[in-house]
């Protein structure tokens, strides 16, 4: 089986990058992402949870890096209510206005998130979608940075021999492994006839199944992994040093693929799921097919 189409979708969900006590009860793992289709449109669909604890709340906002516009417009509004927003981008720490500033005369670019970056242009580009950096306010006053910096990642990442191709794949066998491959594989045919012709309805539905299930499938092997484990582990501790000034409402604004491993550790806190709701990431109009001729139209051309 080809594993190539299945990784390719998960890049698209890669980062921009006391006393013992009696474990709870595990409670079913959320679904954070999840494809909704009926007969006209196919939707890829992204969790908005919320999580509460004696008079804190913690929502945690799906992210898929390339999306509609009305997307992240609606993203921006559901922002600005929180007192903080705590969001993922490795090296986001160097951000200067919501912008990554440029490299100093003689720095080169990080060349890893600069391949990032591309792809992410050109698949967005493609698929009449735009991209997340460009339409996210990250220079409103309550966002605060809950990532790894650069170093950090790059050390980790060789500490434990990681890196993000290494993890894709790993993700599209693990598909494979969990027998949900043959149902979330994109038609390959329909993928590189599509790709050629340029038609990105086509594309989008073929990539969605994949991407529907990729919370599910890098949940199962990724949290001891830096690109999952590790920048969650990070980010609670920057929700910990937020509710230890005071912060009462706060939302996590991460890639969806994140949240299983980020709900187990918010509930093994104390914190219990209240509420689920699905914001539309793609939503794609359905090819419907031409209505029959009538017969006597078509006597009356032939004579």
């Amino acid at each position: 089986m080809n594993l190539l189409p299945t990784a390719l979708a998960f890049t698209l969900l890669l980062p921009l990058a006391a006393p013992a006590e009696e474990a709870p009860a595990k409670a079913p793992v959320t679904d954070f992402l999840r494809v909704h289709s009926d007969d006209k449109n196919a939707r890829l669909q992204v969790g908005v949870t919320r999580y509460e604890k004696e008079g804190l709340a913690v929502d945690l906002l799906g992210a898929v890096h390339i999306a509609d516009e009305a997307y992240y417009k609606d993203l921006n509004q559901r922002f600005t209510k929180y007192d903080a927003l705590l969001f993922e981008m490795i090296g986001g720490e160097n951000l200067v206005e919501g912008k990554m500033p440029e490299p100093a005369e003689g720095d080169d670019k990080d060349p890893l998130m600069s391949m990032i970056g591309n792809i992410y242009a050109a698949m967005s580009k493609f698929l009449q979608l735009t991209d997340q950096k460009s339409q996210i306010d990250y220079a409103a006053k309550n966002f605060v940075h809950a990532d790894l910096s650069f170093e950090d990642f790059t050390n980790l990442q060789a500490e434990k021999g990681e890196s993000l191709l290494g993890f894709a794949l790993a993700a599209g066998k693990q598909a494979q492994k969990d027998g949900q491959a043959a149902a979330a594989q994109p038609n390959m045919t329909k993928l590189i006839t599509a790709f050629l012709s340029g038609d990105s309805v086509t594309l989008k539905i073929e990539l969605m199944d994949s991407l529907g299930q990729g919370d599910d499938q890098i949940a199962a092997f990724a949290g001891d992994s830096v690109i999952i484990g590790d920048r969650n582990e990070k980010c609670l501790s920057v929700l910990d040093t937020q509710i230890a000034a005071g912060t009462k409402n706060l939302g996590i604004f991460y890639g969806a693929a994140h949240y299983p491993d980020m709900e187990e550790r918010l509930l093994k806190r104390g914190f219990k799921k209240t509420k689920h709701e699905w914001l539309n990431a793609w939503d794609v109009q359905k090819p419907q097919p031409k209505p029959a001729a009538d017969p006597a139209e078509q006597e009356k051309e032939a004579a």
